[in-house]
């Protein structure tokens, strides 16, 4: 007791930490009790802070704030109506296509899983392979009951996704409006002297900033590029695979494997192991070689500076606690944790 009340005032004597940690505890504290209620706020704050970016580049080519902001809103509102009036019926009706062949597919795959022992004997066995078809139907049957009673409850998902599209444009356009105002208001509430705290946000604006634009710029030119080889090699489902391919790119590591599995499995349910099948295959590895070699490190080089191991701790710890707002922002708040890191205090060593 005598050390961890040492180390309790070593560091928290000092008051610019108590309003860090406090700060810290706060934000942490509302994502985790509230984050349900306070969806659409905290999305329209991202959002707004992604648009604010584009603000700000082009406040520096000397065009007015007043006169970019509503650039940037229109652009906002345009892509939002594209989503919804072009991009997810589009979405949907191939959602609803692949629900039909589904079955046709799941029986080629079968064929094909069945196959295996007499092509790879040394490898698997008749009985391993019939007790896997077995976990793979018990596990599809529950699926099937999920979405099923997910199908029911579609009423409050709508009334959500009405007051997603009603509310979220207008609280973005008053975070990009009265910014100035908003954060004067927030700022007035900590105390005049806050170093710390200024230093840790000045890190993480500057790392999940530019983390955050690059990854959106990274799915919408894979997701584009995607569905137009996908469309040229007449894969069926192309802007929904193109989909699956742009968000690949969110997952660092593990979303590449991923997202080859369903184009695997529908490119093989369409044409079977035929020249058509190793062409699909062959494009996505080549998008996923391109994206990974060049366009990654293009768009977000020396942005973030992240051990690997790191990453795949924020990966495990933020998806088990936000699901897939976790997996998508894990790198930006491991950045968080990064700065914080930094920026404390550090006990002295004895002369």
């Amino acid at each position: 007791m005598n050390i961890v009340t040492a180390w309790f005032r070593r560091n928290f004597a000092n008051p610019q930490v108590v309003l860090l940690a406090g700060l810290l505890i706060a934000g942490f504290g509302t994502l985790a009790l509230a984050a349900d209620v306070l969806a659409p706020l905290i999305a329209s704050i991202v959002i707004a802070y992604l648009l604010d970016g584009l603000i700000t580049m082009m406040e520096r080519h000397r065009i007015p704030r007043g006169v970019a902001m509503v650039l940037v809103f229109s652009l906002f509102l345009a892509v939002l109506l594209g989503i919804f009036l072009v991009l997810l019926p589009l979405l949907l009706s191939q959602i609803a296509q692949l629900i039909q062949q589904l079955p046709a597919i799941l029986a080629r795959t079968q064929d094909l899983i069945l196959g295996l022992p007499e092509r790879y004997p040394e490898i698997f066995e008749d009985q391993q392979i019939l007790d896997f078809l077995a976990s793979l139907r018990n596990d599809l049957i529950l699926i099937g009951q999920q979405i099923l009673g997910a199908s029911v409850a579609w009423l409050p998902a709508l009334v959500n996704l009405v007051v997603y599209l009603v509310l979220m444009p207008m609280l973005v356009f008053f975070f990009l409006k009265d910014k100035e105002r908003i954060l004067a208001w927030v700022l007035s509430f900590l105390p005049p002297e806050r170093p710390l705290a200024e230093q840790v946000w000045r890190e993480v604006d500057a790392e999940i900033g530019g983390y955050v634009r690059g990854k959106i710029y990274e799915f919408l030119i894979v997701a584009v590029v995607t569905y137009i080889a996908f469309l040229v090699l007449d894969l069926q489902f192309s802007a929904l695979l193109a989909i699956t391919t742009g968000l690949s790119t969110l997952i660092p590591y593990i979303g590449v494997v991923l997202a080859a599995v369903p184009i695997a499995v529908i490119a093989y349910a369409q044409w079977g192991t035929g020249p058509e099948f190793l062409w699909v295959m062959g494009a996505y590895a080549v998008i996923q070689l391109i994206d990974g070699n060049i366009l990654a490190p293009l768009l977000l080089s020396e942005v973030v500076n992240l051990h690997p191991t790191a990453v795949i701790v924020a990966l495990l710890v933020f998806g088990s606690i936000w699901g897939f707002w976790g997996i998508f922002f894990a790198i930006p708040l491991a950045s968080l944790v990064h700065a914080v890191l930094n920026a404390w205090p550090r006990a002295q060593p004895p002369a």
